[in-house]
This record gives C-alpha cells, structure tokens and sequence, in this order.
C-alpha cells in the first residue's frame, strides 16, 4: 500500500445510547467532533426510516459541523423517496445508499443493485445533480460492482461482514471475493470502500487489498471508547492502519 487509507467513524450508535432513556446525552455531535479532533477524516451516520438512533436535528447538526471544518459527512440512507429528500436537502459530501428491513438490529448485508438498476439510478442521478458523491454498499461480488457502476455510483463499500465472522479456510475464500470485487471496481473506475465489523486487526487486513480508499467503522470503536475513552480507540484504529503502510 502507497497511500493513505482514511477512516470514517460512524457515530450510529452514540444515539443508540440516548435514546434507550430519551433525552440529550450521550450527544452524537460531541462524539463527532471528538472523533475528528482524534485523528478521524470523515464522520459517517446512518437516519433509519424508523428513527432508531441518529434522528432529523442529528443530521442537520451534523452537516452543520462538517462544514464548518471542512471533513465529509457520509450520510447513510434507504433507497426512498424521503431519504432522498433529506440528502437534498442537506448536500452531505457523500450519500451511501443501504437495505434498510425494520426488524434487523443492524444492517445485515449488502444492497441488492443488481436486478433494481431502475430503481437505484434516479436517486443516484439525482444526488449526483446535487453534487452529492453516490456511494452503494454492496456484498463484493462480481454483479454488484457492474451494476453499481452502471447506475452511476462513484463510489462501492464493500460489506466485510461475512469476512469478520469466518475463520480459517472460509475467511481466506471471502478475502479473495473481497479482492476480486475490489479490482473490478477499479478496473471500472469506482473508488472503493469497505466497512461493517470491523476491529484493530480485520480493519489492518482490508488495507492489504490495494484498491480500498477508505474504512468506515462504528459499533467496534463505539464499543471500545466505554472502556477507554473514544480518543484512545480512534488513535489505536489509526495506529493499525498506518503500521500496514
């Protein structure tokens, strides 16, 4: 690797925390400022249909900060016409289109683009109109990534789901799916993502594969700053990733 790989931290689930009692605290907009301040490039939040953790004042919040310093907010969003309508609205740097079922705890796997290019294009045209960077989170297989491209994404993250909860044999095969995926999408002139269970040591193993740009992380950092602090897992997440340099 040759470049910097950045890394996107998801602040989801600091409002997850605030909402379990109502009320202000734990704040998603000091969590991301706290974030940038450590090292982050970029902050990435996800509005639900259903409102289950970032709500409407988060994201306007949110936009609000990235723009005063200048960092991108990587708005993640269901492929409707309400989601649209926000993005336009606020003109976030990106817009990372994701399934989206009510019933899930988290998102479980990639969007379906292959099969729905109809569906998918408008809004990526429109967000592209917007000046709005079209990114789609998708599985890291072959179809996807031709089917992304062909709708007008910029941008493909690849969902390391799978990858973070194998072992052995099976891990290594879904590794290579992931390269694979990934030098497609070079070859086709998207710029690559990935992200989705990620910790210190599967994060370091997706910047072996050379296309990916950027890492977007959020339970496991969420997770790791109850015990030392948000800071401090920002600083180690970057640590691992600069030591693959």
């Amino acid at each position: 690797m040759n470049h910097r790989v950045r890394l996107g931290v998801n602040i989801d689930h600091v409002a997850t925390v605030r909402n379990a009692r109502g009320g202000v605290h734990p704040d998603p907009l000091r969590a991301a400022r706290e974030a940038l301040a450590a090292g982050a490039d970029g902050i990435t939040a996800h509005l639900r249909e259903d409102r289950r953790h970032i709500t409407d004042p988060d994201i306007a919040a949110l936009s609000l900060l990235c723009a005063e310093v200048g960092r991108p907010l990587n708005l993640e969003m269901a492929a409707t016409d309400e989601m649209l309508a926000i993005a336009l609205r606020h003109r976030p740097h990106a817009a990372c289109i994701v399934p989206e079922r009510r019933e899930e705890v988290t998102t479980e796997g990639g969007l379906a683009v292959a099969g729905h290019e109809a569906r998918i294009a408008p809004l990526a045209q429109a967000l592209t109109g917007a000046g709005v960077r079209v990114s789609l989170f998708i599985e890291p297989s072959l179809d996807q990534i031709e089917a992304a491209s062909a709708v007008g994404a910029d941008i493909v993250e690849l969902h390391t789901g799978r990858y973070c909860h194998l072992n052995g044999d099976e891990r290594a095969i879904e590794f290579e799916r992931l390269e694979q995926a990934a030098a497609r999408a070079g070859e086709l002139g998207l710029e690559v993502h990935a992200g989705h269970g990620l910790d210190y040591q599967t994060a370091a193993h997706m910047l072996a594969i050379a296309e990916v740009r950027e890492l977007n992380i959020g339970h496991f950092l969420i997770g790791e700053a109850v015990f030392v602090g948000l800071a401090a897992a920002i600083h180690r997440m970057r640590a691992a990733m600069d030591a693959v340099a």
